[in-house]
């Protein structure tokens, strides 16, 4: 299990390899469909976007209210490919990073490969385990869509495996491939 502090740099990311697994620590900002959206009408309008993309990692979740105490409730992934629509534009961006779950589109998989980026998987399902690994929840942007606002997060020694790495190997075809 490889320990990576965020942001990782071009060289960092070269040396992942899909299916390698993670630990994230570092800053990530969540985002959704909603959000993405937005984002994307930002760029159209030449507008200032609400957080720098330059090496941001965007991770798809819409987590459950924190109860008394807790930094955030279950914070499990959300289907990425409702979000590829936005990718590539948000890479050209400075966007290097996400975090999901499932396959993503060829055109994901190319602007991957074109700006070095990566994707993480986190596993579905574990919203509750992957919470712990969230020491810190600020609210970014777009507080109006509520769990699918953008909120910026520290994260400590987040579980997770590249999916799709700089080169465009994909864990989902390795595993066909099997």
């Amino acid at each position: 299990m490889k320990k990576l502090q965020l942001p990782l740099s071009a060289e960092e990311r070269r040396e992942l390899k899909a299916g390698d697994p993670v630990l994230l620590s570092g800053v990530i900002y969540t985002a959704r469909d909603a959000a993405h959206k937005r984002l994307h009408e930002m760029i159209a309008k030449g507008e200032e976007l609400p957080f720098d993309l330059n090496n941001a990692v965007i991770y798809y979740v819409g987590p459950t209210p924190a109860k008394k105490g807790q930094v955030i409730g279950s914070a499990g992934p959300t289907t990425a490919s409702r979000m590829d629509p936005y990718v590539p534009e948000l890479m050209e961006h400075g966007m290097t990073g996400m975090i999901g779950k499932g396959r993503r589109s060829d055109a994901v998989k190319e602007a991957v490969v074109r700006h070095g980026g990566i994707y993480f998987i986190a596993p579905g399902g574990a919203g509750a385990l992957l919470s712990k690994s969230i020491i810190k929840r600020e609210p970014v942007a777009f507080e109006d869509l509520l769990s699918e606002a953008v909120t910026r997060l520290e994260v400590k020694d987040f579980p997770c495996f590249v999916g799709i790495d700089c080169s465009g190997n994909d864990i989902y075809d390795m595993e066909e491939e099997k």
